[in-house]
């Protein structure tokens, strides 16, 4: 990665690098007094140290994908939309990442889960996701 590269593409790298399941080696993207913010949860998750030893010991399947929905943003914030799966099970993080000097310094994650919409809704709705085509730009995404 080139000392110029934007925030999106250090969001993209770190993406990417966690798609290797080498946890310290993903958090080489964080800044030194990284924090990451779980606040569904009330977590907060102190330092490369303490993020990769946590994914580590996450319970898994088998390896973890990273698969990168959106990734929008200008300057220090971005925000990345990305699918999670360890082959028996998906879920989807929204992540509101802050670069600062070409460092992710803060990350504030929210997991939602799915749920069944409920019936009084559907006279008014129609059942879909969100395209993607114009928001992603994959040469970026890897």
């Amino acid at each position: 990665m080139s000392a110029s590269a934007t925030e999106r593409e250090i969001v993209a790298a770190y993406w990417a690098d966690m798609n290797g399941n080498d946890f310290a080696h993903a958090a080489r993207w964080f800044s030194d007094d990284f924090r990451l913010y779980w606040p569904q949860s009330s977590e907060v998750i102190v330092g490369r140290a303490d993020f990769a030893a946590l994914n580590a010991a996450y319970t898994a399947a088998g390896p973890w994908r990273f698969d990168v929905v959106r990734l929008v943003g200008e300057g220090p914030l971005v925000v990345s939309d990305a699918t999670v799966t360890d082959v028996s099970r998906t879920a989807r993080a929204v992540s509101f990442h802050r670069v600062v000097g070409g460092r992710i310094v803060e990350q504030v994650e929210y997991w939602p889960d799915d749920y069944e919409a409920p019936a009084w809704r559907a006279p008014c709705t129609r059942r879909g996701l969100p395209p993607v085509r114009s928001i992603v730009e994959p040469e970026r995404i890897g």
